[in-house]
């Protein structure tokens, strides 16, 4: 149940557009009133007045809010909250072929991070029947010549690592960065490099099955060293 005691506070600061304003104050006033997803916010006109601005720049700011997924018009309440989609905006952006090298490079990046900060999820979650996923995977990795079936079976690997995490939001998002996973193996990001007495997947899942989590995270830092190493020069 909303209450209305607390009303948007004036668009005074100047460092933003009128719009940015409006929205960054409207997200404030949400907060502020501790309004939660399926409240009811007050109508544009009592908003805009509250607000002193146009309807027209408060419309501007709230279709911005909607397309983030933090509002919705329904029939007969007016406009709502709802729970928004975390991810859902950055999804809608995340093609590579959108991004330049830069940003592909650090958004790798925090990828290798996501992958080391996994590991306590990895031994809190493991189970007997995902580790023999994994050594079947392993196995058919092994056994492979061809190039393509490789990188498969390395993505794979991977992404099984994240859903044995049990965090659906970072198996989401691991899903979300594949393409750029794939143009990583392409060579288009990071030039390829050979590394001696690399870890391979059959090392690391020999860690997960008899190793620690300190071991564990050890031997991905190693075996992502190619990647690490780039991120240091």
């Amino acid at each position: 149940m909303n209450t209305f005691n607390v009303k948007p506070k004036p668009v005074l600061d100047t460092s933003l557009s009128l719009v940015d304003r409006v929205e960054q104050n409207l997200r404030e006033y949400f907060a502020e009133a501790n309004l939660q997803p399926g409240d009811a916010i007050p109508k544009e006109s009592e908003l805009a007045l509250s607000m002193g601005v146009s309807r027209t720049a408060l419309r501007e700011a709230l279709s911005r809010l909607r397309t983030l997924g933090l509002i919705e018009s329904k029939r007969n309440r007016g406009i709502i909250l709802t729970q928004p989609d975390i991810l859902g905006s950055f999804e809608r952006v995340l093609n590579p072929m959108l991004l330049d090298s830069a940003t592909l490079q650090d958004i790798f990046e925090l990828r290798l991070v996501l992958e080391m900060g996994i590991t306590d999820l990895l031994f809190i979650r493991k189970s007997k029947e995902n580790i023999e996923k994994l050594e079947l995977l392993v196995a058919k990795e092994e056994e492979t010549k061809d190039k393509f079936l490789k990188n498969r079976y390395d993505a794979e690997f991977h992404s099984m690592l994240y859903e044995i995490s049990g965090n659906q939001t970072l198996l989401r998002f691991q899903k979300m960065l594949l393409p750029i996973f794939n143009l990583v193996h392409s060579g288009q990001i990071i030039g390829k490099t050979e590394v001696k007495n690399a870890v391979t997947h059959r090392d690391l899942l020999t860690e997960l099955q008899k190793g620690s989590p300190a071991s564990f995270r050890e031997k991905m830092s190693v075996h992502l060293k190619v990647y690490l190493d780039k991120v240091d020069e």
